[in-house]
């Protein structure tokens, strides 16, 4: 990794990519460097009426410095592709172009699923804990973005495997890998790749940092035995029903995926001496992050789970798990190479009703596993659970909209099938 106090000043930088990330980028470095910016989508570009924006055939005629990525630009798959895979060692992230400027302390979180919810609970519980705390990066807010920072001030970042891709020169003082599971193949093209990316978080950390990993998780392993790093290791051991989790009373984390989560973030408050009474009242009061295995309604032995977030097989594993009996929706568009894994013992309390144009994917993947039924749309799909539940009543049901695959088949994005499928439900009740 590169170390250097600061590489952005004064330089020939392109910016490639004018979404949140490249907007909050452009702005920072455009009165410390000389700044161009360009992007795929000509309507983008158009929109913003910026002055320094670069034509595709002149971008060959000018020799930058430093090129800042956007995540989502894939040097592979893009307009520039060829160019950027000739300069990759120029390429650089906001990320980078923040610790170049700020030396404060982060915890970075990534991992495959829950990294997320994690992050937010992680800042919820350094907020009421009085912490100067941002919470920043792929959860929404581009890091760049923050102004009045102060020396004390700290970062919760959540980092996709986009982010650590490119980053050279970024450190974390806490690195946090929840989990890994195969995602991202049509990006990484290798399991390898992605899960390469991941391990830089704590690749680049220094002597006396800390990573947070999950005990016992295969791909995490792997990706420790082939890097070298200085940090000191803290594994979680997921499994364990500590004395801890016995005091929460919170339902939000009664399945296994957000006790994950939880104690991921209890080990971090424990490094950091927080008050255990204040971290307690923080976790009793969460309510998680909206679509993201969120409880919307939980009354007459029914409870309705909306995790629309869900884009991946193991990403809805731990919430299969219940002990209720589950009637769950999936459909979509399926990732490249995702299997369904559940262990046999919970298959059998499991009815999945399959919507959308993929199901053969699903069907296939599911086949011998649990009883499955196919539907058109997803508002047919709910539909039927409804009238199913008319007729049987057991001690407790769950309809679990858990798609396990991306949503740009019939939405615009997981908020938006979010949305609808919120709107289904209410209508449905009250029909009841």
């Amino acid at each position: 990794m590169e170390s250097f106090s600061n590489n952005f000043l004064k330089k020939k930088i392109l910016v490639y990519g004018l979404g949140k990330s490249g907007l909050s980028t452009l702005k920072f470095l455009q009165k410390k460097s000389e700044i161009y910016a360009y992007d795929d989508f000509d309507n983008r570009i158009k929109n913003l009426k910026l002055k320094k924006i670069i034509k595709l055939n002149k971008i060959k005629k000018i020799k930058f410095d430093k090129i800042i990525l956007s995540p989502g630009i894939d040097i592979y798959n893009c307009k520039l592709s060829n160019f950027l895979r000739s300069n990759k060692d120029k390429i650089y992230t906001d990320l980078d172009v923040f610790f170049s400027f700020n030396k404060n302390y982060c915890i970075t979180i990534t991992g495959t699923n829950g990294k997320s919810t994690t992050c937010q609970l992680l800042y919820e519980v350094l907020r009421n804990q009085k912490f100067d705390v941002r919470l920043v990066g792929n959860i929404g807010k581009p890091i760049l973005s923050e102004r009045k920072i102060k020396e004390k001030t700290i970062f919760v970042i959540e980092a996709s495997s986009y982010q650590l891709e490119y980053s050279k020169i970024f450190k974390s003082k806490y690195a946090v890998i929840i989990n890994i599971s195969p995602d991202h193949i049509e990006r990484h093209k290798t399991l390898n790749n992605y899960i390469k990316a991941k391990l830089k978080l704590i690749e680049s950390q220094s002597k006396g940092d800390l990573a947070f990993v999950k005990k016992k998780d295969k791909l995490i392993d792997k990706g420790l035995n082939s890097i070298k790093f200085n940090s000191k290791l803290v594994k979680i051991d997921t499994k364990i029903n500590n004395s801890f989790l016995k005091k929460i009373k919170n339902n939000y984390f009664s399945n296994e995926a957000n006790k994950e989560n939880l104690l991921f973030v209890y080990e971090i408050s424990k490094k950091l001496n927080l008050n255990k009474k204040l971290f307690l009242n923080t976790v009793e009061k969460f309510k998680g992050l909206n679509y993201r295995q969120q409880i919307i309604y939980n009354k007459n032995k029914l409870t309705i789970i909306n995790d629309s977030k869900s884009t991946s097989f193991s990403s809805s594993i731990g919430i299969l798990k219940m002990s209720s009996n589950i009637y769950w929706l999936v459909g979509g568009v399926p990732k490249k190479g995702d299997t369904f894994n559940l262990p046999k013992r919970y298959q059998k309390k499991i009815k999945a009703f399959i919507y959308g144009k993929n199901t053969l994917f699903f069907n296939k993947q599911l086949k011998d596993k649990v009883k499955v039924e196919n539907f058109k749309s997803l508002s047919a799909a709910l539909r039927r659970i409804f009238r199913i539940l008319k007729q049987e009543k057991s001690i407790h049901e769950t309809i679990l909209f858990s798609p396990c695959a991306a949503s740009f088949d019939s939405f615009r994005n997981f908020e938006d099938r979010g949305l609808f499928f919120n709107k289904l439900v209410k209508n449905y009740l009250n029909e009841g």
